[in-house]
């Protein structure tokens, strides 16, 4: 079984990802992973390179992260190229780790930790999918703001960047509310594994 798990920026996915592994879940994280694929040497920074130009390398030759966002986040033409490349290479090692897990074991049940899993197709080979979401905007600004070190204007740049909740939710089987409480995470987790795997 293949679940995607999904939202905007600051929902909390790591947090409920974090929850899943204790039921024995393999996650994959494709923001982490997209990161390793974009070290030097690597056939999608050459990609990147291609299409943004030498200046957003720093000096050894890796990703200046920094200075792409900005570009990306001030061009919304630029970060729908930066999308459309990305996809072709995470698909390519998404479908690669699957298989290296099923090999290893047929009954696995793996999650893909994508935030921008419509936008990739990822759905299609998911079995089911889950929303999360946070009601709280506040919140969410909060822990983009603490998780990446950048200010608070940055910080709501992303998010308008992003989909509504509705566009996730509507998409979904399940959503799961992360305002910050972790028992009533807990407790949604635990009624969609029942669901599950009944």
């Amino acid at each position: 079984m293949i679940i995607g798990i999904t939202g905007s920026s600051g929902a909390g996915k790591s947090t409920v990802c974090e929850i899943l592994e204790e039921y024995q879940i393999k996650v994959l994280n494709a923001d982490k992973m997209a990161k390793q694929l974009s070290k030097k040497g690597n056939e999608y920074l050459t990609d990147i390179v291609t299409l943004f130009g030498e200046e957003i390398l720093q000096e050894n030759g890796e990703l200046d992260r920094p200075k792409l966002a900005n570009i990306i986040y001030n061009n919304e033409e630029k970060r729908e190229l930066l999308n459309q490349c990305t996809f072709k290479h995470i698909h390519i090692a998404i479908q690669k780790e699957i298989q290296r897990i099923f090999s290893e074991n047929p009954k696995a049940v793996i999650a893909i930790d994508a935030p921008l899993l419509f936008e990739a197709k990822l759905e299609d080979i998911c079995n089911l999918v889950i929303a999360v979401i946070a009601k709280d905007e506040e919140l969410q600004i909060e822990r983009i703001i603490q998780r990446d070190c950048i200010t608070r204007e940055q910080a709501i740049k992303r998010l308008q960047a992003q989909m509504p909740d509705e566009f996730y939710t509507s998409k979904s089987q399940y959503v799961i509310v992360n305002d910050g409480k972790i028992e009533d995470i807990e407790e949604q987790i635990k009624e969609v594994i029942e669901n599950i795997t009944l």
